[in-house]
């Protein structure tokens, strides 16, 4: 069974940097693509970064620039290094591993707060 552990999360002050990891437990064949969301209080669930198996990477308009995910996927690990960390990044954070269509995992998630 895979499991996603993320780890790295904390409070920083604003302009801080902090990088969450999310390593991938048990058997898996043909890692597709990763994604890092973050859910604030009171607000939707929202797509942060992606990374596609060719390593092309997305980010949302508000992290752009600030944010950079990798992956690594001989050691079943997606990371996301995140700068310049402002107060409206608090949230927790929760990584995705897309296998196929009909097979992905989540992550527990990790809160980030950022203090003003």
């Amino acid at each position: 069974q895979v499991q996603l552990v993320e780890s790295g999360g904390g409070l920083v002050q604003t302009g801080g940097s902090l990088r969450l990891s999310c390593a991938a437990s048990g058997s898996i064949r043909g890692i597709n693509a990763w994604y890092w969301y973050r859910q604030a209080p009171g607000k939707q669930r929202e797509l942060v970064a992606d990374i596609t198996p060719g390593g092309i990477k997305n980010y949302a308009d508000s992290v752009k620039g600030r944010f950079t995910i990798f992956r690594d996927d001989a050691s079943q690990t997606a990371a996301l290094q995140m700068d310049s960390l402002q107060p409206e990044d608090t949230a927790v954070y929760y990584c995705q591993l897309l296998i196929s269509s009909w097979e992905d995992y989540w992550g527990q998630g990790i809160q980030v707060t950022v203090s003003t």
